[in-house]
């Protein structure tokens, strides 16, 4: 029997005699199948938090140790933003703790592996289903491309104008542009000076 290197660059499958080798689909690869967890099984989940968004704020220790914003750097930030300065020190003083727990904060998210997260595109459904309903394909589109020709050599494409198509929204005209005039002479409408 023939070695069959592991890698070829086209699917191929050896017959029975050995001496032909002919085309065949790619082999369906499997994996085990996905473990099926029970609604107890997703309790149990939820029941411990795995982290807290209290571990990536800092502790009052580490605040006072080495804060990364003087005073002089917030007001001048404060003026920046054109944001009112502090009143009194202890305004300030919470200022820069709050400031510095929020740099602490953008610091630890900062630290968070992501070299293999795909982006967030954006928030809703992108399951091969959902992605599957939002397409638009041709057979979507069907009617409106039956309503539409191709005109002159440029292949413009004007839209073809039902036949009894009339607009709720504007009155059907009969021709007489004249119908309406408050006087006319012979085809033509008369307009008034005043004074």
């Amino acid at each position: 029997m023939p070695r069959i290197a592991p890698n070829l660059s086209l699917p191929r499958a050896i017959c029975t005699c050995g001496k032909h080798l002919r085309h065949a689909p790619n082999p369906r690869l499997y994996s085990s199948a996905p473990r099926k967890y029970t609604s107890e099984d997703i309790a149990s989940l939820f029941d411990k938090p795995t982290w807290s968004v209290r571990s990536l704020l800092p502790n009052s220790d580490a605040l006072e140790k080495s804060p990364s914003v003087t005073p002089e750097k917030l007001r001048h930030l404060l003026r920046l933003s054109a944001l009112p300065e502090p009143l009194d020190k202890e305004e300030e003083t919470v200022m820069l703790r709050t400031l510095e727990s929020q740099i602490h904060f953008v610091k630890e998210i900062q630290r968070v592996n992501a070299a293999d997260v795909t982006p967030l595109r954006a928030i809703r459904d992108e399951s091969d289903e959902a992605t599957k309903e939002a397409t638009i394909g041709l057979e979507h589109l069907k009617d409106a491309l039956a309503k539409e020709h191709v005109v002159g050599r440029r292949k413009k494409i004007q839209r073809v104008a039902p036949e009894n198509e009339v607009r709720a929204d504007s009155d059907q005209w009969d021709g007489n542009a004249l119908g309406s005039a408050t006087k006319t002479i012979g085809k033509y409408f008369v307009v008034q000076n005043r004074g």
